[in-house]
Order: C-alpha cells, then structure tokens, then sequence
C-alpha cells in the first residue's frame, strides 16, 4: 500500500521497557490505577515455581492492593480453565487482572478481564468484534519473548480435542504491558529458540499480509525482524545476557503491535493444527511449516521476503528472487543453529496423519484469507508433505 492511503492503528496505551520493571508494578499500577484494591496475578506453575512472582507481588502489597494469586493455566487453555479462572476473579471481587507468564497466561487474563464483570458467556465472545461492554483493568507482563500477546487484542482458547478459537476486539488491549528481561533469564534454550521465533514468523506475515497492512504495522515488523534476527542466537547460548533478553522482549512486542493490527497468515493456520493434535509448542509449530510457507509464497511474495532478507542478512545481494530465496534459507537455519526440531516427524507427525492436518487447517479461514497467496487444500497437504 501507499503511505498516503488510510489506515487505522491500534495497540496498548501505555508500556514500560527495562530489567527489573517488574518489581515497580506496585508504584506503576497505583500510577494508572489509583483505585486499584484487589488484583489477581494470573500465571501458571512452572512460572510460580521459579519464585519470580515474588516480587510483583510484594510491591503490589506494599502499595496496599491485595493479591490473590492464581497459577492454573496450562498451554493451549480449553474453556474450562478460562471459565474456573472467571468465577475465582468474581469470588475474589477483582478490580485488577495482571497476565504474568507466556501466551497462554496473558490470554486468560484478557478473558478474565473482559468475564468477570460480565453477564456474556464465553461461547458468545468467539470471532471478531463480539466482546460487549467494558472490562475490569488490565496489565500485562510476559515471560517469554514470542506471543507478543501483552499487546494484541487476541485470545486463542482450545474449544474441543483438538480445535481452537479466537477472542479478537478492543477490549483485549491491556492498558499497560510491562516488558522486564530478569523475568525471561531462566527461560531454556529450545523454548527461547521456538518463542523467538514465533516472534520473527508475526513479523515476517503482518509485513506480507493481504489485509490491513499499513506503514506502521510495516515499520513495526522492519524493527522487530532486526531486533530478533541479531539477538536470538545470542539468547539461546548466552542465556544470561540481560541486553539480548531485554532486545528479544521488544522485538516480540513490536512484531505483536504488528500483528495485531495486519493479521498472520498461512504459517499459522497451518501451526494451529499440529498445536492442537499433537500438543506442540505454538512457536515450534510455526518453525515447523515456515519455510514451506515461504517459499509456496515467493511467487506472490517475492518483493516484501527479499526486503526483509537485508534485515537478516545485511550483506545478502543479488535479484529479488535470490534475496527473497534468501530469507527462506536464512529462516532454515536460524532453526537448524538452535538445535529445535525441523520436521514433522521429529514431533510425532506420521505420513498417514497429513490428510487430518490439511482438513484441520483448511478450518482456518480467518487466517488462510491475510496470505499473499491463495491456497487449496491439495496446497497444504503439499505443504505439510514438505515439512514432513
């Protein structure tokens, strides 16, 4: 698109970057939030088994907010855990909620926040623009650098076996997202490999996707590309270095802004599926059919990819078709250099389970329609051929 043509631009309204923010929550929440009395710190057990939680919390009481903390959030959340987490937030007269953990924790919290004041079900809330009414206050503070999710206005929640949903509207912006790198020192290799780059995956669609890109959500996945792109290695073997955590934070959070507002594409419809069915990490699943995705693409792609290609690899030269190619093989072995698993079967995916996968992914069509280029269901069994 051209700059001149209208676009609209959403994200969170207030966000605080630094080591050790996270232990000012207290002085911060009484800040945007002086009427605050009782919040609920939503998080899940690994991350409350690290001790981490300790501090938000202690500045929390110090500012005489009281805590409850609530640690059940499991990967992938079905409905009946969103749905426990709402009546614990109504028994505790909650006035606050704070996401304090991945993906999935911040996602709660969003349900949570738009529940628990209200008299909607869950079931009404599913698809785009449904949530009505307002929410209780919202804060956002993540443990990994990946989902971007503390500054989306998404949810995803696992509606069945293997089927998920998706949340989309206003009301699921926080109203302030806090991005402390102390939080993610303890995060391993292979998990800081796959969040990360899930992270570069949002970046790479919403700069390619059909709908609603636009120069901000363009300026936002250029910076997030580079940010993630020189840091991730360095996160992953110097798993102590606070500047590379701290970079990978906001490269996550600007590829979330991006995202947020020019929607993924194909990589992750056809993630969705081997989350679902065979209970795979959400950034792995990405990284999983990325490049498959991209190169099915390059002939629709071909100028966006080969642009990003310089973010990656400032000395990559040559035509259009060798830079985008490029990006591609850059993608490869960014995963084959952090040691996570590059094919299907190397995650349990038999030949015999590719026809489920293609249906499962045909299903996603909110998602199937932002990709540069159409695909038909013999394109994804293609797809997920390759990646096998």
């Amino acid at each position: 698109m051209t700059e001149s043509a209208e676009f609209s631009f959403s994200t969170v309204p207030h966000l605080v970057s630094g080591p050790g923010a996270s232990s000012r929550l207290g002085s911060l929440v009484r800040s945007h939030f002086p009427d605050a009395r009782r919040a609920l710190i939503v998080t899940d057990p690994g991350f409350l088994g690290t001790g981490l939680v300790g501090a938000p919390q202690r500045s929390l009481e110090q500012e005489n907010v009281a805590v409850q903390v609530w640690s059940e959030v499991v990967a992938d959340p079905p409905e009946s855990v969103v749905q426990q987490a709402v009546e614990v937030a109504r028994r505790h007269d909650t006035d606050l909620v704070i996401g304090l953990g991945g993906g999935s924790s911040m996602d709660v919290a969003k349900l949570i926040a738009v529940l628990a004041g209200s008299e909607q079900p869950l079931s009404q809330i599913y698809g785009i623009g449904n949530v009505r009414g307002k929410r209780l206050p919202l804060v956002q503070i993540p443990t990994t650098a990946g989902t971007g999710s503390e500054v989306t206005n998404i949810a995803i929640v696992t509606t069945g076996a293997t089927t998920k949903m998706g949340v989309v509207a206003p009301q699921l912006y926080a109203d302030l997202a806090i991005l402390d790198a102390q939080l993610t020192l303890g995060l391993p290799p292979l998990v800081t490999a796959a969040t990360g780059i899930d992270a570069m995956v949002h970046a790479i669609e919403a700069f390619t996707s059909k709908h609603k890109k636009n120069p901000m959500s363009d300026n936002l996945a250029r910076q997030a590309l580079s940010l993630l792109s020189r840091n991730l290695l360095r996160a992953c073997e110097h798993g102590g270095d606070l500047e590379a955590r701290q970079a990978m934070l906001l490269g996550a959070c600007f590829a979330g802004q991006a995202f947020s507002n020019a929607p993924v594409a194909a990589v992750h419809a056809l993630a969705y599926p081997i989350g679902g069915i065979f209970h795979v990490p959400h950034g792995l699943s990405n990284s999983l059919v990325l490049p498959h995705v991209l190169r099915f693409n390059l002939s629709h792609a071909s100028a966006h990819y080969a642009e990003l290609a310089g973010l990656i690899d400032p000395g990559v030269s040559g035509s259009e078709e060798a830079r985008a190619n490029a990006l591609v093989n850059a993608m490869e072995q960014i995963a084959v250099k952090t040691g996570i698993q590059t094919t299907l079967r190397q995650v349990g995916v038999s030949a015999a389970d590719i026809d489920k996968l293609a249906d499962d992914a045909m299903l996603q069509t909110r998602l199937l329609g932002n990709n540069p280029r159409e695909l038909t269901r013999e394109d994804i069994h293609s797809i997920y051929s390759a990646a096998y």
